[in-house]
């Protein structure tokens, strides 16, 4: 199966985002995700969302593609697409029939009414500037459903977060000690990391709006998609604005 996405520019690569996705030491640095539970997450859905081997799933920023080989394994179409372009061609390799990853903006996507269900895991959504940016990503993901199709966006508790956010920790992988500083500002969860690797030192920032509950649900309307539910973890237990640790929505293309 081909997937067919309208050529587009993809935005300023002084985002922040371009650059350390890019980057050998972001994927050092959490080298040490937890496989089991991602697939653990990804059961758990397919099981809520009744996902059927005919059906037909985008892996939103994929990273190296962890979440769309394993839905693959389970019998679903799916195309991996993600910002960073050392990322996709990592992915490649594990290409095969009805599973394929592209290089694509998640705001500038069009591969109208395609598929059964968008999957957005593991806090790669609100990287960007504006508010706007992600009702922008959210009405492209309304395009690309086809009729009662699903997005899921799998994001932190930011209510949580902020009240439990380290001010600094080290962490040695590799050999490299990661100096990591967070702090949120106006709305922005900053994590600053700091290393030195091959004689050389390096600075990179991580940028993740705060994003609120009420946000969130003000995003899905403004980008005319219906919230069906929102869980608080991986296991899918409701949400609980103080005690969990994950916002997990799940939104439907509005007729």
């Amino acid at each position: 199966m081909a997937y067919h996405n309208s050529p587009t520019s993809l935005n300023d690569s002084k985002e922040w985002f371009s650059e350390w996705f890019n980057s050998p030491y972001y994927h050092i640095l959490y080298k040490n995700r937890d496989e089991q539970e991602a697939q653990r997450l990804i059961d758990n859905l397919c099981q809520y969302l009744g996902l059927e081997n005919t059906e037909q799933v985008m892996d939103l920023a994929c990273g190296r593609g962890r979440h769309a080989i394993y839905l693959h394994q389970k019998g679903l179409k799916v195309l991996g697409v993600d910002l960073s372009e050392e990322n996709i061609r990592f992915a490649k390799q594990f290409e095969k029939e009805n599973l394929h990853f592209e290089v694509g903006d998640m705001r500038q996507l069009t591969y109208h009414d395609t598929f059964d269900c968008i999957m957005n895991l593991f806090t790669s959504f609100g990287y960007f500037d504006t508010p706007q940016d992600n009702i922008e990503v959210l009405k492209r993901a309304n395009n690309n459903l086809k009729k009662q199709g699903k997005i899921i966006i799998d994001f932190f508790n930011t209510e949580k977060v902020i009240q439990t956010l380290p001010s600094q920790e080290i962490k040695t992988i590799e050999g490299i000690n990661f100096q990591i500083e967070k702090k949120c500002e106006q709305g922005i969860i900053t994590k600053d990391i700091y290393f030195n690797a091959n004689a050389q030192k390096h600075h990179f920032q991580e940028r993740v709006q705060a994003i609120s509950y009420a946000d969130m649900q003000y995003y899905c309307r403004e980008a005319k998609m219906e919230v069906l539910a929102v869980f608080g973890n991986y296991s899918l237990e409701p949400f609980d604005v103080a005690h969990s640790d994950r916002m997990i929505f799940i939104a439907q293309k509005e007729a």
